[in-house]
């Protein structure tokens, strides 16, 4: 094709057609994009290619003027439009955007963190936006070490973490941040909340949830058990709930984190205390035995955010 911006005056002028008709042909052949489209491809397209292919040249300006207008009718909001050479025909393909890639993506993460009434900012929390202090860096260093080894070597056992601090000093957005650092290596994570889990099973019992509920954290990828020892628990939320879910987990090897304001050693002691005033020690010490199998305790200090 001889020189591009003559052979576009001559397919508007060849054409038949009324003044605002031709200025609309104007405007699309006139186009930047259109018109370098056509200069890269003209030994490509002919007259009549290009004429023939004019509907999807008016598509393709119409549409980038919304793109670039970030126009929500445009046909495919977040892909950029772009034209392509289809056989001597010019066609309008939709590509995504960046943006658009890395809403997608982030979507995806989100998707692979199932938080169980959990604070929305725990479902934000990443590593990059914890607060560093001499306190956490214990903390953050496990959790460093376990997200490198579980990556590197997935189907081995790996000893999580129990977080052990008073309160508001940032031990749940630790959890959240470390199921963050999962998710984007592509492992899911279930967070749970364990005193609103508990009164949630016994509201289950009614309505016969209590198996499909209780599955859906025992068989999670890995789980962190968020504020144990908070509740005022029964026997039946210890030993038929907690026991059953750490007896599957020890027993299957699957990653188990925890958090919570007391330590181990007074945990065992509280869990030997139910809220009816019965105390049984051997049992409270066999959940122990799986919770010190799954976790090893380290303690989180600092100021009370919460009060902040």
């Amino acid at each position: 094709m001889e020189d591009v911006g003559k052979e576009l005056n001559r397919i508007i002028m060849s054409r038949g057609v009324d003044g605002r008709y031709r200025q609309m042909m104007e405007e699309i052949l006139d186009h930047p994009d259109v018109r370098q489209f056509i200069e890269k491809h003209k030994d490509k397209l002919s007259q009549e290619d290009i004429e023939k292919s004019f509907a999807k040249l008016y598509e393709f300006v119409q549409e980038k003027k919304k793109y670039l207008a970030s126009d929500p009718t445009m046909i495919a909001p977040g892909y950029e439009p772009q034209l392509s050479l289809n056989f001597h025909f010019v066609d309008v393909i939709y590509v995504p955007t960046d943006e658009l890639l890395r809403m997608k993506r982030d979507v995806e993460i989100r998707s692979r963190i199932n938080a169980l009434n959990m604070p929305k900012d725990i479902r934000n929390a990443s590593i990059s936006t914890v607060d560093w202090t001499e306190g956490k860096n214990d903390a953050i260093d496990a959790i460093m070490k376990f997200i490198k080894e579980y990556t590197q070597r997935p189907k081995d056992f790996h000893k999580a973490l129990y977080l052990v601090g008073t309160f508001g000093v940032g031990k749940t957005y630790l959890l959240g941040a470390a199921a963050h650092e999962l998710a984007l290596r592509g492992f899911e994570t279930t967070l749970v909340h364990f005193p609103t889990f508990a009164g949630e099973m016994k509201q289950a019992i009614s309505n016969d949830q209590v198996g499909p509920k209780l599955n859906s954290v025992k068989k999670a990828q890995i789980l962190m058990i968020d504020d144990i020892g908070a509740e005022s628990m029964s026997e039946w939320i210890r030993d038929e709930v907690l026991g059953v879910i750490l007896q599957h987990r020890m027993q299957e090897q699957l990653p188990t984190f925890f958090s919570s304001n007391t330590n181990m050693d007074d945990l065992e002691s509280y869990l030997s205390l139910t809220k009816n005033g019965n105390e049984d020690v051997l049992k409270a010490k066999r959940i122990m035995e799986r919770v010190r199998y799954l976790s090893k305790e380290i303690t989180v200090t600092g100021e009370n955010r919460r009060n902040g």
